[in-house]
Order: C-alpha cells, then sequence, then structure tokens
C-alpha cells in the first residue's frame, strides 16, 4: 500500500441507495472520506459517484451482492488493497416487501431475512476483522421500526431486521472493548423518498410539515455516532418525525 492509500480514510455504504445510503455517502465524502458504495447494479451507482465527484468528493461504485460471501471477502480486500482502510461501515440494506404470513412464501421470507440481516452479518464480520488489526473503526447498522416490534403482513421484515438488531448488540459487545464502535439506528417513520412521494402521496404531502425524514438529516446522525469520544459512545439510537406515533 503506497503512502496515499495509507492516509486514505474509507467509508464504505452497503445499499448505497437514491436517499438515505446515497446521503450517508455524500456526507462522509465532505469530510474527506472516500465513499465505497455498493449496489447489486455497478450502473445505477454512477449518478451518485458522479454528483460527489463533482462536488469536490472521492467516490467509487463497486457491483456486489452482499448476501455472497465470496462477492463479500473479495470486495473487503480490492477496497483495503486498493483504495485505504475502511474507517467506517455502514449497512443499509432495507429488504421491506410487505405480505400476509397466510401468503408468504418460504422462498421470500428466507431472501429477506439473506438481505436484511445475513448479508450484515458477512460485511460485519470482514470489515470487523480488519478494524480490530488496527484497532479502531465504526460499523453502523441501519435498523427499523421492525427492529422493535413486529407489524401484520411484516412477519418476514420483522424477523430479519429483530435479528439485525442482535447482531448489532452482539458485535457491539464483543468489539466495543478493542475500540471499535458499533451502533444500531432505528429509522422510524416515512423517508423523502420516490417510492413513498409514488405510493403514499399522503404521507409524503407531510413533507413540507416536516413529517417525514429528510435523508441528509439521517446522515448527519450518522456522522455524529462515527465521530463520537469513546467514552460516551452510543449503540442505538431512534430517529422519528416529531409527528409520528410511536
Amino acid at each position: 500500500m503506497n503512502a496515499d492509500k495509507q492516509t486514505a480514510k474509507v467509508a464504505l455504504v452497503i445499499g448505497a441507495g437514491d436517499a438515505t445510503g446515497g446521503a450517508i455517502a455524500k456526507r462522509f465524502a465532505k469530510e474527506g472520506y472516500t465513499a465505497c458504495v455498493t449496489r447489486r447494479s455497478a450502473d445505477k451507482l454512477e449518478p451518485l459517484v458522479q454528483e460527489i465527484k463533482a462536488s469536490g468528493g472521492q467516490a467509487i461504485g463497486y457491483a456486489s451482492d452482499a448476501r455472497k460471501e465470496e462477492d463479500v471477502a473479495q470486495l473487503i480486500d480490492t477496497i483495503e488493497r486498493d483504495v485505504g482502510p475502511i474507517e467506517v461501515m455502514v449497512f443499509n440494506i432495507g429488504a421491506n416487501v410487505p405480505c400476509s404470513i397466510l401468503e408468504e412464501t418460504a422462498r421470500k421470507y428466507f431472501k429477506i431475512w439473506e438481505m436484511a440481516c445475513f448479508s450484515a452479518f458477512l460485511n460485519g464480520r470482514e470489515v470487523a476483522k480488519r478494524m480490530v488489526a488496527r484497532g479502531r473503526g465504526s460499523i453502523l447498522f441501519t435498523g427499523a421500526t421492525a427492529s422493535l416490534r413486529g407489524a401484520a403482513n411484516f412477519a418476514a421484515f420483522a424477523g430479519a431486521k429483530h435479528a439485525l438488531r442482535a447482531l448489532a448488540q452482539s458485535m457491539a459487545r464483543e468489539l466495543g472493548p478493542r475500540n471499535i464502535h458499533v451502533a444500531h439506528v432505528v429509522i422510524d417513520g416515512a423517508i423523502d423518498t420516490d417510492f413513498i412521494r409514488t405510493n403514499f402521496p399522503e404521507r409524503y404531502a407531510l413533507k413540507e410539515q416536516d413529517g417525514i425524514l429528510n435523508p441528509e438529516h439521517i446522515a448527519d446522525t450518522y456522522w455524529y455516532l462515527h465521530q463520537q469520544p469513546r467514552d460516551a459512545w452510543t449503540h442505538e439510537l431512534e430517529m422519528r418525525p416529531y409527528m409520528e406515533r410511536w
């Protein structure tokens, strides 16, 4: 690794979509980190990568299936070798696909668990190995309302998100004493996305009243968690609009 790579700071965002994940990548790039962003299709990352570069930041997009152990190991090896040490990893895969328990299929239930939990384990494990060797780092997992309670028609999603929360707790207890900050972020509420605007227009109308979450404000919170001093680390943090019922 050359001198530039030794001094590089890398923020890896697994699941850098058009809203929350992209906003997190842009926030860390603004602070001088190279944003390494992933989706299954690299083409979908190009607008985000170009936006970050146009703003003076550094970004690299990677096609990676977060559910496949070989893909994950290769991704982490490539970034650590070619870009620099991963200082923070953000896991931001959702997999929210509602369905009645009477109609849910074994295949879809398993796929949702793979996306929202198993892939978090694979990426978290591989990154943790490198962070422990260096004695520093942050691992941040994106949770949801379903991380805390199950709802009708969300058995698969709630099961996966409950499991993700347990994974984060276990990792925090094991890795915290080794100077690795593991945090779980519960996002409880609708986020300003094309999906919400298209499918829930009445909910999206609350944007003018600050009734849905702004991805940039979510990203600010991830940056805050990464910057926390270790004598006052937060493990779990909840975010919701002021008018959200909970």
